[in-house]
């Protein structure tokens, strides 16, 4: 695409790396002989219930603060061609404290998919690592295999969120890269936000006005809570909160993620509605106070976050991912937060406005390779926006065709096709 910054209505979150050259060795680096030993050690053979593939996946930790005892788990996919010569991409879910590996991977771009039997794995046809080099990490520590040993970290997991961080990442690496020889260079291209919570006022005042607007909630709980709330304040009256309350319980009956596929009935012990745990003095924005946030995410069969939970939690497919080395004494969950609400797409240009970006092509068709109009685009000067019609929180799930075909424009830095011919 023409723009190195890309706003997506949906959940994906992404930094885009190409893969740059070996440096030279520095004292105290490791040698390339004790880099590929380590790399060896993190290979992943088989998982139990994985089809036959042609392409490597490694997994493991990475240290990142040795007195803390805070280490990250990640999982890497190689390209399934030539991928000395594809991109990297980084892939990071939000929430803040939901898992990049249990949502990412397992149930929007990466290669396999737990099924209902709780015992296979599907192959992706959608997977992204046919287009580039796939990494998750799963971040910050406390996430899902994640951990560490100092438990004041984990009251940090609600201090960023993708719509954040994301940007902040990308803007330290390349400040850093000023002052680093070529050779260390990180060869960062650009990043993509989906859905991602970036202003409070915006974002809470779409929520509601999309709510209305799909016919969620009623007229009376729409003109209560707009007389009641101010949301460019910090901090709600009580008679917001309940006007909120009124907004959330719509959520308990139906799939915030996706107003229009139905929800999970399971008679499984994990129940796509239960409750996460809520961490005291995690994460302050406003919506976080509310329930109505912890419902799980869902793609186009509703339970798949009961199949990733049991999957992950399998011990011997722990061992094969050398995950949960430490013997967490907690299972493997989805989110380890108290913010995880979707953002919808009136939020996302609420944002966009307020912004003030100058405009160089306005509302735009995107058609998809059958010639249907994929959603619409706005360039903006240094971003753009883009929409997916018919997608839910997680684009991936729900229109993975559409997903794919986005991010292969975007590595190529070109425009999504404006005419169906």
């Amino acid at each position: 695409m023409a723009s190195n910054a890309v706003v997506c209505v949906g959940y994906f979150v992404l930094v885009l790396l190409s893969v740059s050259g070996e440096g030279s060795r520095h004292d105290g680096e490791l040698s390339s002989g004790d880099i590929l030993q380590r790399q060896e050690a993190d290979r992943v053979v088989e998982l139990p219930g994985q089809p036959a593939v042609d392409f490597k996946q490694y997994a493991g930790y990475v240290t990142v603060n040795e007195s803390h005892g805070r280490a990250l788990f990640y999982w890497f996919f190689e390209a399934t061609s030539k991928p000395e010569k594809k991109p990297l991409l980084l892939w990071l879910n939000g929430g803040p404290g939901c898992s990049s590996v249990g949502i990412g991977e397992a149930e929007e771009v990466g290669p396999f998919f737990p099924q209902k039997d709780e015992q296979t794995l599907k192959l992706n046809p959608h997977r992204w690592n046919k287009a580039a080099n796939l990494l998750f990490i799963e971040s910050p520590v406390g996430v899902g295999f994640s951990y560490t040993n100092t438990s004041s970290d984990l009251y940090q997991l609600g201090d960023e969120i993708t719509g954040h961080y994301v940007p902040q990442l990308a803007e330290v690496i390349f400040d850093n890269n000023k002052h680093l020889p070529e050779s260390n260079y990180i060869n960062l291209k650009g990043f993509m936000v989906g859905n991602a919570l970036m202003d409070d006022e915006t974002d809470q005042t779409g929520m509601v006005d999309y709510a209305w607007d799909h016919a969620v909630i009623s007229d009376r709980v729409y003109n209560n809570i707009k007389i009641k709330c101010n949301f460019s304040r910090p901090n709600l009256t009580q008679d917001c909160k309940k006007a909120l309350n009124a907004y959330f319980d719509v959520y308990y009956i139906i799939d915030m993620y996706n107003l229009y596929i139905p929800t999970c009935v399971s008679n499984s012990s994990i129940g796509s509605n239960r409750q996460h745990p809520v961490i005291q003095g995690v994460a302050p924005h406003i919506f976080s106070k509310f329930d109505g946030w912890h419902k799980r995410l869902a793609g186009y069969d509703p339970c798949a976050p009961n199949y990733t939970k049991v999957y992950l939690n399998r011990p011997d497919v722990q061992k094969a991912l050398h995950a949960n080395v430490t013997n967490i004494s907690y299972p493997w969950t989805q989110c380890s937060g108290d913010t995880d609400g979707r953002i919808p797409v009136t939020s996302t240009r609420l944002t966009l406005n307020k912004l003030g970006l100058k405009i160089n092509k306005e509302w735009t068709p995107w058609y998809t390779h059958h010639k249907q109009v994929g959603g619409w685009t706005i360039e903006y000067e240094g971003l753009m926006f883009v929409s997916i019609r018919g997608a839910g929180h997680q684009v991936p799930s729900f229109k993975p065709r559409q997903a794919l075909q986005i991010v292969r424009h975007f590595l190529a830095n070109k425009k999504l096709s404006s005419s169906p011919f």
